[in-house]
């Protein structure tokens, strides 16, 4: 069974990475990012990052250019971990909408994880989960990488699609094994062994739990994009 205490800490977590995406949101209609998918970048990882990512963005993603004089996070910070922060959490929000969608997707047609090997090949729903999850994570993230390498480099949308699979398939998979990891931890022993409740997509706590397996998402795709930035396969940001 699921104490209340950490019941209410999931919905008062969950609600201020709502909040937090939102007050982003609306900020960017005043202050759009220069380059357009940077607008749904933050939002989408302030989903998970709460209030560390509001701070993160008025601290070094805000556009102040627009209306109030000076460069894009002219008050911000330039440095390389910096820049490998803000290409780990370019990657991390496609991984955070494909995941949303996925998993809403399977609650909503549960036969879909049947054809993903539920039954057939694992006796756990949650890894048949997972390789929708993936799916769309990486087509989200590649999307994304798309839409910001292609105007950068000035390239033809075939030269475009194949700079974004080579600058985000290894960041967006190591981004996926941190998530899949620590909802493996939640998944059988935080819940199953622990508390011996389930967790389910339904309910608050599993995407409580989700937050936190965003956050060791960034951890572990982060080294990853310092090698890809630093040897020039992926922009720096």
């Amino acid at each position: 069974m699921v104490p209340m205490w950490l019941h209410w800490l999931a919905i008062v977590s969950v609600a201020a990475g709502i909040v937090c995406a939102v007050w982003i949101a609306l900020d960017e209609r005043k202050h759009p990012q220069h380059m357009w998918i940077m607008n749904l970048v933050w939002p989408l990882v302030a989903l998970s990052g709460s209030l560390f990512v509001l701070w993160a963005y008025h601290r070094i993603g805000r556009n102040v250019s627009s209306g109030e004089g000076g460069q894009e996070g002219g008050h911000g910070d330039s440095s390389f971990p910096v820049s490998v922060g803000k290409g780990t959490s370019h990657c991390g929000a496609g991984c955070t909408l494909g995941d949303i969608v996925a998993e809403w997707l399977v609650v909503l047609v549960p036969v879909i994880a049947v054809w993903f090997g539920y039954r057939s090949i694992f006796s756990e729903k949650m890894f048949a989960v997972w390789i929708v999850d993936y799916l769309f994570a990486f087509g989200f993230g590649i999307a994304f990488q798309y839409y910001s390498i292609k105007p950068m480099r000035g390239l033809s949308p075939w030269q475009g699609l194949v700079a974004a699979v080579k600058a985000d398939a290894l960041s967006l998979t190591a981004w996926q094994v941190g998530m899949y990891g620590f909802m493996a931890v939640a998944h059988f022993w935080l819940f199953g062994a622990l508390l011996g409740a389930k967790l389910e997509v339904v309910s608050i706590e599993f995407w409580f739990m989700m937050q936190i397996a965003m956050i060791c998402g960034f951890v572990t795709a982060y080294p990853v994009n310092w090698w890809l930035i630093r040897s020039g396969i992926k922009e720096a940001m």
